[in-house]
């Protein structure tokens, strides 16, 4: 039996586990022992092949129902790192921003001068400080900040 099964799911094209056997005529089917015996079964009826079994979309459905009702938006739902959530371009606009504004409020304050605004705002444009604490300290380091 266990080679008639293989050899149905090789001609039908299907698994193992799809193979139909009729159970009135097994003796028939213990008789067939090459490949074309077995296809002669499968065109008899005798061997078929069980429909596909799908993955039911109900849940998913379900849950996208709810999601629209605003349902499912609590911090609990909310998967990943905020910044794995935040997508690239969020991320360096968020980043650009509040560097160019502390540069531009140390500049008001007068604890730079123009040249080292003008320095700062080109570097910081090219990605070359990761944070406002990373400007400060770039700041500190090189002697920049004025008293």
């Amino acid at each position: 039996m266990k080679s008639q099964v293989m050899m149905a799911a090789k001609i039908m094209k299907c698994g193992k586990s799809r193979v139909w056997m009729d159970p009135t005529r097994l003796a028939d089917i213990e008789d067939a022992i090459t490949s074309e015996d077995v296809r002669r079964l499968v065109r008899d009826g005798v061997i078929a092949a069980r429909p596909r079994t799908g993955i039911s979309n109900f849940r998913k459905k379900k849950i996208a129902a709810q999601k629209k009702k605003g349902r499912r938006r609590d911090r609990g739902s909310v998967k990943g790192h905020k910044g794995t959530r935040l997508n690239k371009k969020q991320l360096w606009m968020k980043t650009i921003r509040s560097i160019r504004k502390l540069l531009h409020e140390l500049k008001e304050q007068s604890k730079i001068d123009n040249k080292t605004y003008r320095d700062l705002y080109t570097k910081s444009k090219s990605g070359y400080f990761r944070s406002k604490s990373h400007v400060m300290i770039y700041l500190e380091r090189n002697g920049l900040l004025k008293k």
